[in-house]
């Protein structure tokens, strides 16, 4: 078995690593216990200077590490850059607001003094994906490193240089050695990793096939677990509803990252006073995105990560199609070299059809007509997932329905579904469970220990 970064712009194989064998495994193990043991006694102002000069590292070389996902996964250069800025700001957030998050609370009882304190854990085991490479892995070890943990990588197979590019950040920016290491293996690695007594916990960010899996592993070894999985998030829109915005950023909510997001908008659910106008603006944005190189900056929409997804995204579109949705845009993969698909729009989904029932990763989006406000919630919360939703109106009233009844981690009303590090991020139902980012998210791998002093 060889771990091979391969360019989804052209197919050709960049480079390929050799697995780390059961030798590094342990070594890493082992250095991480090491480390864990100094690292948790270390002062915050030490560890936000660490996270601070690995922001500095990110800002300064963005330029680099944004051509290196370009070329791993195949997002446009400028969203790439844009990827390695945002992995700044998390740590620089909390380098700025850790101590503050993980202070100790008083709490007034019959005792001398008591209270809860927050305590790290110990080695995290992080299981990532691809589609934000870096993001994905910041968003996940600024807070653990900053709440005293120390963490393992287990990077997505096609993304080994982006894995090996954090570690080399981490280390650069004055982390002690084992403090975050990357680990160049396979999934059949993942259960064994989580039974090791020196892993505390385990987060993942993937599919859901693969969430059940390590949920169920993290259960059986009674490990404390975050999973973000898959999302088929809503984009309500409403008779109230600016349709220039909406339009406009429904195109960007649907091709995000090439349309490779959880969070990216997927089912566009239009109120039918507005249906007409709203798709003829949406087909029109879409049909105007310039597909092509992923490095060159005029691009709006790169390849898909790897054939087989462009390929399971093609065979959901076609399977919808036969049973009897409606094709407005697209629907046919590029011919040629690379894995590119091009901005698609369905119409008129069937129940029990891949555009009605499952998630579409790439740019392909369902648009669904409604009666009223009643039946776009109902066609909303339909899916198995509850990550994120966008909803659009102008009536007060209208938000706070929406907002308290859409059944998702996030609702965002007349902006597109975003993770920002000051609000706290996951989902509920298929989606997963626990929350990253915010100070939700640094205690979610801490110890939330109540003392007693008599």
């Amino acid at each position: 078995m060889t771990i091979a970064s391969v360019n989804p712009a052209t197919g050709r194989t960049l480079r390929t690593f050799a697995p780390h064998d059961a030798a590094a495994l342990e070594d890493a193990l082992a250095r991480a216990e090491a480390a864990f043991r100094s690292w948790r006694r270390s002062p915050f102002p030490l560890r936000a200077a660490a996270m601070t000069r690995a922001a500095e590292i990110l800002e300064g070389e963005k330029a680099r590490f944004g051509e290196l996902m370009t070329l791993e996964m195949g997002k446009p250069i400028g969203a790439a850059i844009a990827e390695a800025e945002k992995c700044a700001r998390v740590c620089r957030y909390y380098a700025e607001h850790a101590a503050a998050f993980l202070a100790s609370e008083p709490v007034a009882t019959g005792a001398a003094a008591s209270g809860v304190r927050y305590d790290p854990l110990g080695c995290v085991l992080a299981v990532m994906p691809w589609n934000f490479p870096f993001w994905q892995v910041f968003r996940f070890a600024a807070p653990a490193l900053m709440a005293g943990n120390v963490a393992l990588l287990k990077h997505a197979s096609n993304v080994p240089q982006c894995a090996l590019a954090i570690e080399e950040i981490f280390r650069r920016a004055g982390a002690p050695a084992g403090c975050f290491r990357a680990l160049l293996v396979g999934s059949a690695e993942v259960a064994r990793l989580i039974e090791d007594p020196r892993v505390a916990a385990v987060t993942l960010t993937g599919s859901e096939g693969a969430g059940v899996a390590v949920g169920r592993q993290a259960g059986g070894a009674i490990k404390k677990c975050v999973l973000e999985l898959g999302g088929s998030d809503p984009f309500v829109v409403l008779p109230s509803a600016d349709l220039e915005a909406a339009g406009a950023t429904a195109v960007r909510a649907r091709t995000l990252n090439n349309g490779q997001s959880c969070i990216a908008a997927k089912r566009f659910v239009v109120h039918e006073a507005v249906y007409d106008a709203f798709l003829e603006r949406f087909v029109a944005g879409m049909a105007s995105l310039r597909l092509g190189d992923p490095l060159d900056p005029a691009t709006e929409l790169g390849p898909l990560a790897t054939a087989a997804i462009r390929d399971e995204l093609a065979a959901q579109v076609d399977r919808s199609i036969a049973a009897g949705a409606r094709l407005a845009l697209g629907g046919r993969p590029l011919d040629g070299p690379g894995y590119f698909y091009p901005a698609t729009v369905l119409t008129e989904p069937r129940p029990n059809t891949p555009a009605w029932d499952e998630e579409l990763f790439g740019p392909v989006a369902v648009v669904f007509r409604v009666r009223d406000l009643a039946e776009a919630i109902a066609v909303a919360n339909h899916p198995v997932f509850g990550l994120g939703a966008s909803a659009w109106t102008r009536d007060p009233a209208e938000r706070e329905r929406l907002v308290a009844e859409l059944e998702a981690g996030s609702v965002f009303v007349n902006a597109m579904v975003q993770s920002d590090p000051r609000l706290p991020f996951g989902g509920i139902k298929r989606s997963g469970f626990g929350r990253e980012l915010s100070v939700h998210g640094i205690r979610e791998f801490t110890n939330v220990k109540s003392f007693w002093i008599a």
